[in-house]
């Protein structure tokens, strides 16, 4: 059951010419979506905006879950839309850029593109190191949620961080990694200047290590780490729409 009011899944069928997934991230919800998904909505598409397991209910709840779950919900999500919809695009905030970032290793051109916002592959955060035995003994530490600039908004993520959920994050980051390469379709990278969370690294790696042709990045300068509610939202909704229909355009034209 639900413990956190809103932060339900979302799904809406809209357009079946367009559907996008949206991945909310790390101890977060579907709250963090909402907006960016209403957004989509407005513009016709079919939406899909899953609860990863674990979430939206308690931090206890999460360490008793692993990615390969919640990848499995961004997958399902994907399948549907797919079933629906003649183009699908993914769209993500940090750790659920990295779920995306999956989705586009696994599923290649059945996915249209990619929109990262703050993705994670990867910290410099030394503790981490150490994940796989200090989860063993600490259930958890200080909660790395609600990193937004603009005054009295909340993503309402969890109090404290889930260790054994984190240990399997690090997993997740290794073999996205790994499989950069693999990533060949349009992506659309958004990072903040200042981002107390995720390190400007991780979107460099990002960038770097794709193997697409059609990249664009995009530094958003008044936010934080959770963008997508921050001073910065609006430009990250114009942008990924712009870039859903270019490249709906674009993947028309090589049809024809």
């Amino acid at each position: 059951m639900l413990a956190i009011p809103g932060a339900e899944s979302f799904a809406h069928d809209g357009s079946s010419e367009v559907g996008v997934v949206l991945s909310h991230g790390f101890t977060g919800s579907p709250i963090s979506m909402r907006p960016w998904a209403d957004r989509l909505v407005a513009a016709g598409y079919s939406v899909r905006v899953p609860l990863l397991p674990g979430h939206g209910t308690s931090w206890q709840d999460m360490n008793g879950t692993t990615w390969p779950q919640w990848y499995g919900e961004v997958e399902r999500s994907f399948t549907e839309l797919s079933e629906r919809c003649s183009t699908v695009f993914a769209f993500g905030l940090s750790m659920g850029g990295t779920l995306v970032l999956r989705l586009a290793q696994t599923q290649g051109d059945r996915l249209a593109g990619v929109v990262l916002v703050n993705p994670s592959v990867m910290t410099l955060r030394r503790e981490v190191r150490l994940i796989s035995v200090l989860c063993r003994v600490l259930p958890s530490v200080a909660a790395i949620g609600n990193d937004i600039a603009k005054p009295g908004i909340s993503e309402h993520a969890y109090p404290r961080t889930p260790l054994r959920a984190l240990a399997s994050l690090a997993k997740l980051w290794q073999t996205v990694r790994r499989d950069l390469p693999r990533v060949d379709q349009p992506v659309l990278v958004l990072h903040s200047a200042v981002d107390h969370v995720v390190e400007p690294e991780n979107s460099a790696i990002v960038l770097a290590g794709v193997s697409s042709t059609d990249v664009t990045e995009v530094v958003l300068e008044n936010s934080y780490h959770v963008a997508t509610l921050d001073h910065d939202a609006p430009v990250i909704f114009d942008r990924s729409i712009e870039f859903v229909r270019r490249v709906r355009a674009e993947r028309a034209g090589d049809r024809v």
